[in-house]
């Protein structure tokens, strides 16, 4: 490390231009021809390093820094073009970060003939890449899965090549690819150089580190984890039904947004880009469903701002690397708190600031605490915008649009017949009824809408709810559970759909053999008891009610030698659960099968 912070303090006196990294004049070529001014600071100082030693190396930086380049262009620069082999690999987490990788590696390499880089990913034909392989290849840019199978085929040969480059290391790790990654590097050169470069640096990455490096040094821009500046941070509190409302007010308030939304699953990514889609809305989704051709045709519409909102997955969006993008979205939080840091990073680019926007409900609250350690930033709760403010900001917009309008001469034909026609209007009359289209549109909408803001967040809030306190909320009692067919989130769903209530308005939610626990808000009791106690599923009538709630010494209330499951409630030995007034028989007939791990589900639904 002590060698690293001396080698950037010799160079950063110097180095306000590419000149100064030791480039070859070929790369500076290529550099001036995609109009770099001058290197960020992973590239100020990860490229001396990278060319004047053999080391490892792990690099720390924020999406939108330049890595890219920071690997790319010592990785070229060591390619020996009078050996045919294979002589770098660089693994990626998705296909369209390893297009975008290749793609760059290509331009860097313009005015260096005779280069070949090679893009291996899943969802293209195997036998293409393979015939491109067999041409060679000097440069390989691969995801984990797809190099995997080509080696496990004796498609591919990596045995000889002299670096191998791992990028977003977190992300791929976070994706389950530790083991793939794993047997890749089996098949490499033990005294290969290893060049990793992540967001952030969980315990995970920190062990591939260990695992596969030989002392590696490191380099980190920032503090660890922690998001550029250049990036706000702000949450808006709602209730969990109107998370949908919400996002669309904050979108209306920025007539020019052009911004990634971010949900968890590949479910809610679609289902929401849709209910934009037929609000009017210029959006699209993205999400591991969609095969290869419509994930390109997506990004090429969002790239060229045909799609003004693009709503995906974290996984998919690995590969969104737009410069302009003015805001994130996080229509939903992330199940795994360093992921936010990615979704921050797709804004505040290249040197330009940008938005981080947060909808949030109260059950949420603690979340914002955790990411605000992680990212060494502050959030500011805001409020959502009235109807009023936002009528207010789209006239305004749609007045100064017209200002800055260069008129065509193509409509003077025409002008003679349109002064005929609004003759009859004075100047306030034309400038009323022309506003009025656009104004009316939004105006009538929104008079017939809620204002959505709650009370601003307390400390409590944020603390959370511990033990068998619910605070707030009622827990309840339903005869549905394992023998139903149903796992947690079937259910969860299932409650969803059947309340109308939100994805946040549900939760803790316990499923056993024959009958369940789940919280809803004390608010929406008379709700949940109405609609379910009058519901049938495959037949049966469904039975909800209260669970029993804590004595007054503190202690729940328990039978002679009863039990307590998951969510504090009480059982006695011959298998009766006591429930608010009354208590019922119920079998106590055990399953056997194993559900799937709650961390598989989530990671094969966020794909």
């Amino acid at each position: 490390m002590s060698l690293i912070k001396r080698t950037f303090a010799t160079f950063n006196k110097y180095m306000t231009n590419f000149e100064n990294l030791g480039l070859s004049q070929d790369l500076l070529k290529a550099v001036q021809q995609m109009g770099f001014e001058s290197p960020s600071e992973v590239q100020q100082q990860a490229i001396p390093v990278l060319l004047q030693e053999e080391t490892d190396l792990v690099a720390l930086a924020q999406t939108g820094t330049g890595k890219t380049a920071a690997f790319g262009f010592p990785l070229i620069q060591q390619i020996d073009l009078g050996k045919k082999k294979t002589q770098g690999l660089i693994l990626s987490p998705t296909r369209e970060l390893c297009l975008q990788i290749t793609n760059e590696i290509e331009k860097y390499s313009q005015f260096i003939g005779g280069i070949k880089t090679v893009a291996i990913y899943g969802g293209a034909s195997i036998s293409e890449q393979e015939r491109q392989i067999n041409r060679g290849a000097h440069i390989i840019v691969a995801t984990p899965g797809r190099m995997k199978d080509m080696i496990s085929r004796k498609m591919i040969d990596i045995t000889e090549i002299d670096v191998c480059v791992l990028d977003e290391a977190d992300e791929m790790l976070n994706m389950g690819f530790y083991e793939d990654i794993l047997d890749i590097l089996k098949n490499t050169p033990k005294d290969r150089k290893t060049w990793l470069f992540s967001a952030t640096m969980p315990k995970e990455v920190a062990q591939i580190a260990k695992d596969f490096m030989n002392n590696p040094q490191e380099i980190t821009v920032g503090r660890k984890n922690v998001s550029t500046k250049n990036v706000s941070h702000e949450y808006f509190l709602v209730g969990g039904r109107d998370r949908y409302p919400a996002l669309k007010r904050l979108v209306d308030v920025n007539p020019d947004i052009y911004a990634a939304v971010f949900c968890r699953t590949k479910r809610d990514t679609q289902k929401e880009a849709e209910k934009l889609i037929e609000d009017g809305y210029n959006a699209a989704a993205l999400h591991g469903d969609l095969s290869q051709q419509q994930r390109d045709l997506v990004m090429k519409s969002f790239r060229n701002k045909q799609v003004q909102m693009l709503v995906a997955t974290d996984v998919a969006a690995r590969g969104i690397d737009v410069d302009d993008i003015t805001h994130v979205i996080n229509y939903q939080l992330p199940d795994e708190i360093e992921t936010y840091t990615h979704r921050s990073g797709r804004t505040g680019r290249a040197g330009k600031t940008g938005k981080s926007l947060v909808i949030v409900t109260k059950s949420e609250l603690r979340k914002i605490k955790q990411i605000e350690k992680i990212i060494g930033q502050k959030f500011v709760e805001e409020q959502l915008p009235t109807g009023d403010e936002i009528c207010k900001k789209q006239l305004f917009y749609l007045a100064e649009k017209i200002a800055t309008t260069d008129t065509s001469k193509d409509i003077n034909p025409f002008l003679p017949q349109l002064e005929e026609q609004l003759s009859d209007l004075t100047k306030e009359g034309l400038i009323k009824k022309f506003f009025s289209v656009e104004f009316d549109r939004f105006n009538s909408y929104y008079k017939k809408q809620n204002e959505l803001n709650t009370p601003s967040a307390t400390s409590k809030d944020f603390e959370g709810k511990g033990g068998a306190d619910y605070g707030n909320e009622n827990r309840f009692f339903i005869n549905l559970g394992r023998k139903d067919g149903l796992d947690w989130m079937q259910l969860k769903d299932f409650l969803k759909e059947a309340l109308d209530f939100g994805r946040d308005e549900v939760g803790k939610v316990d499923v056993m053999d024959t009958f369940s626990f789940f919280n809803v808000d004390k608010s929406k009791t008379d709700v949940v008891l109405s609609i379910l106690n009058n519901l049938e599923l495959n037949g049966r009538s469904v039975s909800v009610e209260i669970t029993e709630k804590k004595s007054k010494g503190g202690k729940r209330n328990r039978g002679r030698g009863g039990k307590r499951d998951r969510g504090g409630n009480n059982f006695n030995k011959s298998g009766k659960t006591h429930r608010k007034g009354k208590s019922s028989n119920f079998n106590s007939n055990k399953n056997n099968s194993k559900s799937k791990s709650l961390s598989r589900r989530r990671a094969k639904n966020s794909k």
